[in-house]
């Protein structure tokens, strides 16, 4: 559950944040970096065991259509950097190709 410390939308142009609002957003950001983290770094354990499943048992490193899948995913919920960070996420998860 992510605590909110304000209802609107810190802008920065119409609305200068006051120092004490920066402090507790810059807060509030240090604390979904450690969730973020935290969370790739089990989605990279996660993938690192099906894929050595996935290869045990005579299978290929990666489900293209898979990758695609979340690549379309990221690039439609994050914008045009969602391809970037979903491909660096399916790099961590089974390594560089080629």
């Amino acid at each position: 559950m992510v605590e909110q410390f304000d209802v609107r939308t810190p802008t920065g142009t119409d609305d200068p944040l006051s120092d004490s609002e920066i402090q507790r957003y810059r807060q509030e950001i240090d604390r979904m970096n450690r969730i973020i983290l935290e969370a790739v770094k089990r989605r990279t354990e996660i993938a690192h065991a099906i894929g050595k499943t996935r290869m045990s048992s005579g299978g290929t490193r990666l489900v293209h259509t898979r990758e695609i899948a979340i690549i379309n995913q990221f690039r439609e919920e994050l914008g045009e950097e969602g391809p970037a960070i979903a491909q660096a996420l399916l790099r961590m998860g089974r390594g560089k190709l080629g």
